[in-house]
C-alpha cells in the first residue's frame, strides 16, 4: 500500500505542475494586447532604438504616428516602411509629428496634432531621450537641467496630454523607455541617471493612480544598447561627448529590445529589466547590501578618473 502511495505521488505532482502551467498559458493568452489597427505613437522614432520600435509594431499592423525633432529623418523611415509588405497582415502608412520633446511648452500642441492623425491614442511609447557623460564638478547645473528636460519632463508633459483621452475612452497602453540606471547610479552618469530614476517613479506611480480605468503603465528598463546614444550624449560643459563608448558598441541590439517592447505591450507586462547578470545582480545589491554597492561603484569612479588622467 505505501508502494502504492509513493508510486502515485510522482505522476500526481507532474499532472499538478502541468495543470498550473496550462492555467498560467491560458491567463496569459486571454491577457494578450492584439496589436493589429492599433494606433501607436513612439518618440525619437528616426533614429535607434524608437527606428527598430517602429519596424517593429509597423509589422504588427499597428498604425503608427511618428515623433521626433527632424521632419526629414522621420519621412526617410515613413519611406522605409511603406516598402515593408507582409502577405498576413495589413499595414498601414505612418503618420508624422515633428516637435522637439525638451520644450514643453510645444508638447501640448503637438499631442493635439496627434489626436487629429486617429482620433485616439491606443499606445504611447515615450523612448525619445538623450544621454550624458561627466564629472559632477565640472557640470554645469543648466546640462543637469536639459537633460531633464528631454528625458523626464517631456516624456511627463506628452504623457499627460494624451491620458485624458486614455482615461476617456477607459483603454491605453502607456510606455517609458527608461534604463538600468533608473534603478542604479553609477559615477559619471549623474543627470542621465537622475532623469531615469524620476522616469521610474513617475510611471509606477502612474501605474497605480490609472489601473482603476483600465490603463496599462509598462517601464522597460534595458543595460546598454547599439545605437548612437553614447556618441549624441551631452558633456558638463554642455557639448557632444563624441564618443562611441565600448559598453555601448557591445550592448543589446536594437531589435531584440524593439521586440522585447512589443511583447510588454503584447502581455501587459508591467516592469521588465532588460540586463546581462552584472548589471542584474548591480541591481539587486543595491537593494540587499548597499553598502558593498556604494564601495563597489566608488572603487569603479576611481578606475575611471585614473583611465581619463593617463
Amino acid at each position: 500500500m505505501e508502494r502504492l502511495t509513493g508510486a502515485g505521488v510522482v505522476p500526481l505532482a507532474v499532472g499538478a505542475v502541468g495543470l498550473l502551467i496550462l492555467l498560467k498559458l491560458i491567463r496569459r493568452a486571454r491577457g494578450r494586447q492584439i496589436l493589429q489597427d492599433k494606433v501607436v505613437v513612439i518618440t525619437g522614432a528616426s533614429s535607434g532604438l524608437g527606428k527598430e520600435c517602429a519596424r517593429v509594431f509597423h509589422a504588427a499592423g499597428a498604425r503608427l504616428i511618428l515623433c521626433g525633432r527632424d521632419q526629414k529623418r522621420l519621412q526617410e523611415v515613413v519611406q522605409e516602411l511603406r516598402t515593408v509588405t507582409d502577405g498576413q497582415k495589413k499595414t498601414y502608412t505612418p503618420c508624422t509629428v515633428t516637435f522637439d520633446l525638451s520644450n514643453t511648452d510645444t508638447v501640448a500642441r503637438a499631442a493635439v496634432e496627434i489626436l487629429k492623425c486617429h482620433g485616439h491614442v491606443d499606445v504611447l511609447i515615450n523612448n525619445a531621450g538623450i544621454s550624458y557623460r561627466g564629472n559632477i564638478l565640472d557640470t554645469h547645473v543648466s546640462v543637469q537641467r536639459d537633460v531633464m528636460e528631454t528625458n523626464y519632463f517631456g516624456p511627463v508633459a506628452l504623457t499627460q496630454a494624451i491620458l485624458p483621452s486614455m482615461v476617456g475612452r477607459g483603454s491605453g497602453h502607456i510606455v517609458a523607455i527608461s534604463s538600468v540606471q533608473g534603478k542604479i547610479a553609477i559615477p559619471y552618469r549623474s543627470a542621465y541617471a537622475a532623469s531615469k530614476h524620476a522616469t521610474q517613479a513617475y510611471f509606477d506611480c502612474l501605474r497605480a493612480e490609472v489601473e482603476r480605468f483600465g490603463l496599462q503603465v509598462s517601464v522597460i528598463s534595458p543595460g546598454y544598447i547599439r545605437t548612437n546614444l553614447s556618441l549624441n550624449a551631452v558633456t558638463g560643459d554642455g557639448s557632444k561627448y563624441g564618443v562611441m563608448d565600448k559598453t555601448t558598441a557591445t550592448g543589446w541590439d536594437p531589435t531584440k529590445v524593439a521586440h522585447a517592447v512589443l511583447k510588454a505591450v503584447h502581455y501587459r507586462q508591467k516592469d521588465i529589466l532588460l540586463a546581462g547578470p552584472l548589471p542584474t545582480l548591480a541591481v539587486y545589491l543595491r537593494t540587499l547590501w548597499p553598502a558593498a554597492f556604494f564601495r563597489v561603484m566608488a572603487s569603479r569612479a576611481k578606475k575611471e578618473q585614473r583611465l581619463k588622467e593617463q
